[in-house]
């Protein structure tokens, strides 16, 4: 017979080992959720980790995204190759629409146009539509043969004039009904008609063509001079291989300082005391290179002009590389075997 406590100690073990069991499910249980609670924490401050410092390395300028100096600089000189390229587009697509694009660079198929040999500019004035009648029946013709000029021997010639001094008076619609007639001026909008500003309308005639027609030669001519024009194309392309030329029949000659003489230099004191004018191309006809035409039409406002438009021109290539070249041919007192110009 079984005594009372012993069978209290027995009941107690069997409870133990009863709830021995659930106690391990829940502290396995309890042990997998911490276990995940753990990771995620981990994780979670992984990922804040990896977006601090992706922030650190923007904020810094360290990260992966830096570019050096020297790529920045590229990147800037990109841009502003960029911003040139879409301004020469806009500014070709506004020359094609004008009509100043040369033919090379049009989409059409047709052959690229030859450049003019020698512009030539007839200096004329209000009241001498004589002299441009004679001047169009003896060598510049018209109509037809104006184009067969410019299309076959490459001479283009027009009668150079300014504006009146009252602007749309009756000799500004004399010039303009002309021009319809003939189609032979080249008018110059903004200089004023005056014998005292022929120097400066010589100026601004050189500079016009230069940027109007791309030719090898521009021509100054006095609207009583004839001009042989087969002669002239002939001794202008024997000098095709020298860039900057100025050719005309060269003279030199005495400065007047006296005022009420015809030949009054207001600005003499400038040639010194032996008052002689520099080597320069007699004013009836001379030549310029294409060179020196742009070099003309670039600095215009600053070249200065003196009291007569031939010593005005030789003034202006003093210390520049140009060949000067006195060409007899040019000397137009009269016609000469082989002559170029003559005056009437």
């Amino acid at each position: 017979m079984q005594s009372k406590g012993s069978n209290y100690h027995r009941n107690a073990t069997a409870g133990l080992v009863f709830r021995s069991p659930i106690s391990a499910l829940m502290l396995c249980t309890i042990a997998a959720m911490a276990s995940f609670y753990v990771a995620g924490r981990l994780w979670q401050d992984a990922e804040n980790r990896v977006y601090l410092g992706k922030e650190l390395d923007r904020i810094t300028g360290q990260g992966k995204s830096a570019i050096s100096v020297d790529d920045t600089l590229k990147i800037i000189g990109c841009r502003e190759q960029q911003k040139k390229l879409t301004a020469l587009e806009m500014e070709l697509a506004a020359a094609r629409q004008e009509g100043f694009v040369s033919n090379h660079l049009s989409t059409t198929k047709t052959p690229p146009k030859k450049r003019p040999l020698v512009v030539i500019g007839v200096l004329t004035r209000f009241g001498r539509k004589n002299n441009r009648e004679v001047i169009r029946k003896a060598w510049m013709t018209t109509g037809e043969g104006l184009r067969k000029m410019e299309d076959q021997k490459g001479v283009i010639a027009r009668f150079v004039i300014g504006r009146s001094a009252n602007r749309g008076d009756s000799l500004d619609r004399g010039i303009d009904i002309e021009n319809r007639n003939y189609n032979d001026f080249f008018i110059l909008d903004s200089h004023v008609e005056s014998t005292e500003e022929l120097p400066k309308k010589t100026k601004i005639f050189f500079a016009h063509a230069a940027e109007r027609w791309e030719a090898e030669y521009y021509a100054k001519v006095n609207d009583d001079v004839y001009v042989n024009i087969d002669a002239l194309g002939s001794t202008l392309a024997a000098h095709l291989d020298n860039p900057r030329v100025y050719i005309g029949c060269m003279k030199s000659g005495e400065v007047f300082s006296e005022q009420g003489q015809k030949w009054y230099e207001p600005d003499w004191w400038k040639f010194g005391d032996g008052k002689m004018y520099f080597r320069h191309a007699s004013g009836e006809m001379f030549v310029i290179s294409k060179a020196l035409a742009r070099f003309i039409s670039i600095n215009r406002s600053i070249l200065r002009t003196y009291a007569f438009d031939d010593v005005s021109t030789g003034s202006w290539f003093i210390g520049l590389d140009v060949k000067h070249i006195d060409d007899k041919k040019f000397c137009c007192a009269s016609w000469s075997t082989g002559g170029i110009c003559a005056g009437a």
